[in-house]
């Protein structure tokens, strides 16, 4: 019916549920959870009007619109991914040694890197990630690049190549992915940034603590404000109390009083810290403006890892709780899926987000929790007008069966519908014998 009504070109969804914190629709009638039961006009693929239920807009004109009585239903805005992977994603069934370590994990990828990224085979696996993304309902992704030569000069250029074809479906985003170390030759160094920024990309390294890490941070800062480019880091992906990276880099942004967004991922080790360390790292963290996204899916996964059939001691997650009471920008994304930093997963961010939920304890209440995977990461991508369902902005959100939060997080809303530009998205799921020739000889 839904289809049927789009394909009109105007409709009115009646009776749908709207979370209020992911909302620009001024109203004082709220209902359990923070949603607001609306009524919206949809026209010419954008938001005409939202009006309470059951009360007319202002403008006549939508009375006469043919509707749909969603019953309740939640509807939420497009999803946004601000951290994944694409380059790795599905090469798990070749990388057979993988082990869910951490150091098995990085030796299983270079290795398969080395001996098997070419274009094809990057291209096969990136468009397959990207319709599962698209079915799902993720507007906009951020993907990580491993950009060691020779495979920045094959993955860039097809990265380019893939944000052309899907702009309009998915925007995307690439941040290059280093270790800390390759900074050192200051000419790899340039020639790495202006491929970025010829792409559009965003300068990212991996840190940890090496002797000289502050002098290598304060050079990443300066050729990044030199080129205007934002800075995307990897940090403290351990349960060492020890790395204090995150908060280094907090006070290199300072130091050198950098201009554009800065997003630093996983910060696990934060969680390991006594309270003095954490209180001073996150101080530093929100007086440089930076932003913190979790990972909880990979970080699970891979932290306290043991082989010696015991059972991890540690959720491996960072501490978005005190980080968001400093009002620091967190979100939440993916991370790897289907290869050995994560054997699973599949770009769903609702299913994400409702592991977050349960072992971050997003709940109790659920605030504006939804913002981690919609509003704020737009945000911190840049992208005005995303993750968010607003009178005038794109008819773009997800129509869910769950009535409540906890109808939604109970089930894994395979039915939900995608509505872009007002008309659901017919995106089935790629079947996976698509990539069978990954493994083929």
């Amino acid at each position: 019916m839904l289809a049927r009504l789009a394909g009109q070109g105007s409709y009115k969804l009646r009776n749908i549920r709207l979370d209020a914190t992911l909302t620009g629709i001024a109203s004082s009638a709220a209902d359990g959870d923070d949603f607001l039961l609306c009524d919206l006009a949809i026209e010419a693929g954008r938001i005409l009007a939202a009006t309470p239920a059951g009360i007319n807009a202002d403008d006549s004109s939508t009375d006469a619109m043919p509707s749909m009585d969603a019953g309740g239903r939640i509807a939420l805005p497009l999803f946004v991914d601000c951290h994944t992977h694409l380059d790795k994603g599905h090469i798990l069934p070749r990388t057979t040694l993988a082990n869910g370590s951490f150091p098995t994990a990085l030796t299983q990828t270079k290795a398969d890197r080395e001996a098997r990224w070419t274009r094809d085979d990057l291209a096969l696996r990136m468009d397959f990630a990207l319709r599962c993304a698209l079915h799902y309902g993720t507007a906009a992704i951020r993907t990580h690049l491993d950009s060691h030569p020779p495979q920045d000069a094959i993955s860039w250029p097809l990265f380019e190549e893939l944000r052309q074809e899907w702009r309009g479906r998915i925007e995307l985003q690439a941040a290059s992915l280093v270790p800390i170390d390759f900074l050192h030759d200051e000419d790899l160094l340039a020639r790495l940034a202006r491929r970025v920024s010829g792409a559009g990309g965003v300068l990212g390294a991996v840190t940890y603590p090496t002797p000289d890490l502050d002098r290598l941070l304060d050079r990443l800062f300066q050729v990044a404000s030199r080129q205007g480019m934002d800075l995307d880091f990897h940090a403290d992906e351990t349960a060492d109390p020890a790395a204090d990276t995150l908060h280094r880099i907090a006070l290199a942004a300072k130091r050198n009083r950098f201009p554009g967004r800065v997003l630093v991922g996983h910060c696990c080790s934060l969680a390991r810290q006594d309270s003095a360390t954490v209180d001073a790292t996150l101080d530093a963290v929100a007086s440089a403006g930076i932003a913190v996204v979790s990972l909880p899916t990979c970080n699970l996964y891979l932290q306290d890892r043991r082989h010696d059939a015991t059972t991890p001691r540690w959720r491996g997650v960072t501490l978005l709780h005190e980080m968001k009471k400093r009002g620091i920008p967190v979100a939440l994304a993916s991370d790897n899926t289907r290869d050995p930093f994560h054997a699973y997963g599949d770009l769903d961010m609702l299913e994400t987000y409702r592991l977050a939920t349960r072992v971050l304890h997003l709940d109790h209440p659920t605030a504006d929790w939804p913002r981690a995977v919609s509003a704020t990461p737009a945000e911190i991508m840049g992208l005005s007008g995303t993750g968010v369902i607003e009178p005038g902005g794109k008819a773009d959100l997800i129509l869910l069966e769950g009535r409540s939060w906890s109808e939604v997080l109970s089930r894994p809303e395979s039915n939900r519908i995608v509505l872009r530009a007002g008309r659901p998205v017919d995106a089935p799921l790629p079947c996976y014998s698509e990539l069978d020739a990954l493994t083929a000889g």
